[in-house]
């Protein structure tokens, strides 16, 4: 067992986009076990849009971790809930040993063909969001055609295989470059895609969907949002998960220009967060875990390997540097 573990904790609140110099790195004697607790130490951690609002005034708290999904395996316990070897799903994450209650952990299944990793992506947080936003939120039904934005990421990736599952007939996406855009077509099963960067999106979307849409999965907000009203039939569903364009901005946004649209066509815009949803996971698992099994279904994901690079991962994600789920492995997955 190692005798130290590490941390990066968050020293300075942003003014705009995150630097490196925003974040410390730091080493200490390990957590000492308590009675009723595990020592966990992670193999793999999330870096997710979230946490840019964790890091503002308000939110988050300055010298500690950033909290986040990681998964990890128990190297010793004092809980007869989490078992030496156990590998769980936690959410202390930045840093390499995290002590664990068994009401804060959940013993990861072991699905056979399906790897470790994507109890962060597909089957993780991100895969959930796509999920509930598409069946509980939207609820997509067969024929319909469905705008997904920031498709190449992980929310994206997810939700564009799993719209195509639920039956859409058009899943459209944007993302941010002509790669990403051969990405969410040749790899996730996109019908149609564009590069957001080429032009107004109201008028790349009604290119892409000329008899208009009936879903919009909002990762975005901002312009995105304001495209897709003009571009939503009557009756119209928007799902909003996330608002990254806006993240970084130094005044908040104006609502969208045209946001009566959601009165003219009888839209429904319906927000959500997906720590709500959580008695969802096992279904997500039930409808996911055959067709990963398959191939019918992929694990989009970015591996960064290393702890050191936790602070670039992170930042890199921010610049839309990944293509599907952003996951940093800090241990020996086997």
């Amino acid at each position: 067992m190692p005798s130290t573990a590490r941390y990066v904790q968050q020293i300075a609140r942003p003014q705009g986009a995150p630097r490196p110099t925003d974040f410390t790195f730091l080493e200490g004697p390990l957590p000492t076990l308590e009675p009723g607790t595990a020592l966990v130490e992670n193999v793999y951690l999330s870096v997710d849009p979230y946490m840019r609002e964790v890091m503002d005034e308000g939110v988050g708290e300055l010298h500690t971790p950033m909290e986040g999904r990681s998964i990890g395996r128990v190297i010793s316990s004092a809980t007869p809930q989490l078992r030496t070897g156990d590998l769980v799903f936690h959410r202390q994450g930045w840093r390499t040993h995290a002590l664990v209650r068994p009401e804060e952990a959940r013993v990861l299944p072991r699905y056979e063909g399906v790897p470790l990793s994507a109890h962060l992506s597909v089957l993780g947080g991100t895969g959930l969001t796509a999920y509930v936003g598409l069946t509980k939120i939207a609820r997509v039904r067969p024929g319909e055609s469905v705008f997904i934005s920031a498709a190449a990421g992980g929310v994206g990736s997810a939700a564009g295989q799993i719209a195509r599952l639920l039956g859409a007939e058009r899943v459209i996406g944007s993302a941010g470059s002509a790669a990403k855009v051969r990405h969410a077509t040749e790899r996730l099963g996109y019908h149609a895609a564009f590069d957001y960067h080429d032009g107004p999106v109201g008028e790349l979307l009604r290119r892409a969907a000329p008899e208009g849409i009936d879903v919009y999965f909002d990762n975005v907000g901002g312009e995105h949002l304001a495209g897709a009203l003009d571009v939503l039939r009557e009756h119209g569903r928007v799902a909003w998960c996330g608002a990254v364009s806006q993240y970084n901005a130094a005044t908040p946004p104006a609502a969208p220009r045209n946001l009566y649209e959601v009165v003219h066509k009888s839209l429904r815009l319906e927000g959500f967060l997906v720590r709500n949803y959580r008695d969802a996971q096992r279904e997500l698992e039930d409808f996911l875990v055959p067709r990963l099994r398959s191939g019918e279904v992929v694990a989009d994901e970015t591996m960064v390997v290393g702890f050191d690079r936790v602070v670039d991962a992170f930042l890199g994600m921010l610049r839309g540097e990944n293509l599907g789920k952003m996951i940093v492995q800090v241990g020996d997955p086997a």
